[in-house]
């Protein structure tokens, strides 16, 4: 072996790993970036290139076209023909962003690109992320790095570049361990000795060095709205990935979790939020309760919501109108229990915080604020939508007394409404998990599709939460609460209460809302477990069934049937209830304007 291998047991921190240091690892970077050129008549695409009919136009392969005959007339000519051969079938806004991606990896390249690209990303988003596979997504960021116009697109885009280059070259190092990327190492083989640059090891456990990661890029990106959406999407992916480091290590920290002996006595693991200690003295007829919503949705609907859940003993509704309209905001501000938000331009600028371009994002600061200012007003605050609504066997105020004061949140699970077209729905399918069942059971009773829905559901399976009001360093998300940044582990389970969704009530909602969800909610494409997934079965189902295809996944898993019923009461799956908001609108409200 060489004396000059860095590998060589004798060549210790002295020897670079590069062989000339830095002047060399500057040398090998730059050898690939000269510019593109062009031969006579080639040209780039110009600045004003009309973007829209580009996303209609499909590639053609580069072989079938004569003018892309060979030889090659120039680096420009060379590179259009292999990115066209790569790309045939899809748009031609996604060669477009290819093409821009080659020429602003050069050293130079035509001035007006930047702002070519940038125009792209901020016309066309919406249909690249739907479009691109993540190797061409990734390509995009570190462009953004590269070339953003604002100082967020450069920071996020060279923050997320670094990250995924680190874990492309860890995790290419990592499968000449004979492991598969989703196999996590054994606890106890770990070896000794000191990381490089003598770095404290991560702690398996306790560390939250891979949730500050994700958690600061995430909201680095909130404040541009170009590079938010990719950014978002890019590390959606990667949360929902199980062959990523973050994802082994959070299965490593599981197990040994299960292997800690029980703490003393008094001490709790995990990371519990501290409960006030005023909440002891509560009883069900000192006890406040409420509700904060973000809501888009036309005055009937939120009026339905509104009353139901005042009839139900909610001391205050705080409702955030995310796309206000003076006429429902006036309506509903004369209930004294209602307080409602006008979260317009205005508003948003004057909370000194950009509208998040996600209205997941915009829910979670919204319900955070919300809990943070009404301490001195309700004892328990509640996170749900406007399309779910709380059924109680038992007054809540009672069974929120009831929760252990140990305990800084309650979760209540989620009951899907069966579509009903004959009214309000009255039957309601529970997952398999919160009724105790085997995960089997869904094959019997969804036959086609049930092993590709968690729980037979369309919607989400979490469920929703309380929160306690008054505890510091805590944030309300969409499914949980946060304290100091991680979800707090002292959650109890609210008994004899369900939240209804009423996510596909009937075959026109579910076809009116299924672009929205596919693009923004919770059909939205990621990156799916070993299962096909919901939002990969949609996909499949509307690019290979279309209508009729959407139409069998309906009838199956949502439409309320003796048939299904019948097959959910066989394993205690059903939940039969009636309710009536138009009713409780009438009492409480009177007539709607």
């Amino acid at each position: 072996m060489s004396s000059d291998d860095p590998s060589d047991e004798t060549s210790k921190s002295n020897r670079p790993t590069w062989p000339g240091g830095i002047d060399a690892v500057l040398t090998q970077m730059e050898g690939r970036r000269d510019a593109i050129t062009y031969a006579r008549g080639e040209a780039p695409p110009p600045a004003d290139l009309d973007l829209a009919p580009l996303a209609l136009q499909i590639v053609a392969d580069p072989e079938d076209d004569p003018s892309e005959d060979r030889p090659f007339r120039s680096s420009y000519h060379r590179k259009r023909f292999d990115l066209r051969r790569e790309l045939q079938g899809q748009s031609e806004l996604v060669f477009l962003n290819g093409l821009l991606i080659a020429h602003l990896r050069k050293r130079d390249f035509p001035t007006h690109l930047p702002a070519l690209f940038h125009r792209l990303w901020a016309e066309q988003g919406a249909h690249l992320l739907d479009t691109l596979d993540p190797r061409w997504l990734v390509s995009a960021v570190t462009t953004f790095g590269d070339h953003g116009l604002t100082a967020t697109q450069r920071s996020v885009g060279l923050a997320l570049t670094v990250l995924f280059g680190t874990m492309k070259l860890y995790e290419t190092e990592r499968l000449y361990s004979g492991q598969p990327a989703d196999r996590p190492f054994a606890l106890d083989r770990k070896a000794g000795g000191k990381l490089p640059l003598n770095m404290d090891a991560y702690s398996i456990v306790n560390g939250g060095l891979d949730v500050n990661m994700i958690g600061r890029l995430w909201m680095e990106a909130e404040a541009d709205p170009v590079i938010a959406p990719l950014a978002h999407h890019l590390l959606d992916l990667l949360i929902h990935d199980d062959r990523t480091l973050f994802r082994r290590l959070m299965v490593m920290r599981n197990r040994k979790a299960r292997q800690t002996p029980e703490p003393a006595p008094g001490k709790r693991p995990g990371n519990p939020a501290p409960v006030p200690a005023e909440t002891a003295s509560l009883t069900p007829e000192t006890l406040r309760w409420g509700l904060v919503s973000t809501i888009r949705a036309p005055l009937p609907v939120i009026a339905r919501f509104a009353a139901h859940h005042l009839e139900l003993g909610a001391q205050a509704l705080h409702i955030y109108l995310d796309a206000p309209e003076a006429e429902t905001a006036a309506f509903l501000e004369r209930h004294p229990r209602i307080h409602v938000t006008r979260c317009d331009d205005a508003w948003w600028q004057a909370t000194g915080k950009p509208r998040p371009e996600a209205h997941q994002l915009r829910q979670a600061h919204n319900a955070t604020r919300c809990l943070r200012a009404v301490h001195d007003e309700l004892d328990w605050l509640g996170h749900i939508d406007a399309d779910e609504f709380l059924l109680s066997d038992r007054p809540v105020a009672e069974l929120l007394s009831e929760v252990s004061r140990g305990h800084a949140l309650a979760r209540v699970a989620p009951v899907e409404a069966l579509a009903n077209d004959a009214g309000w729905p009255v039957h309601f399918k529970r997952t398999h998990h919160h009724a105790g069942q085997k995960k089997a059971v869904l094959q019997e009773i969804y036959p086609t599709f049930g092993m590709h829905l968690y729980g037979g559901f369309l919607s989400h399976t979490s469920g929703k939460v309380f929160a306690r009001t008054g505890i510091p360093e805590t944030r309300l998300g969409i499914h949980t609460l946060k304290y100091r940044g991680e979800d707090a582990s002292n959650r109890a389970k609210l008994e004899g209460i369900h939240l209804v969704h009423l996510h596909a009530p009937s075959w026109q909602h579910f076809r009116d809302h299924l672009a929205f969800r596919r693009t923004q909610g919770s059909y939205r494409a990621r990156s799916e477990r070993k299962e096909m997934g919901q939002a990969n079965l949609i996909a499949f189902l509307a690019g290979e069934e279309g209508e009729d295809g959407l139409r069998m996944l309906f009838d199956e898993v949502c439409a309320d049937t003796p048939e299904l019923r019948a097959r959910l009461a066989a394993h205690d799956m059903l939940l039969t209830r009636a309710f009536d908001p138009d009713a409780a609108v009438a009492r409480i409200f009177g007539a709607l304007p």
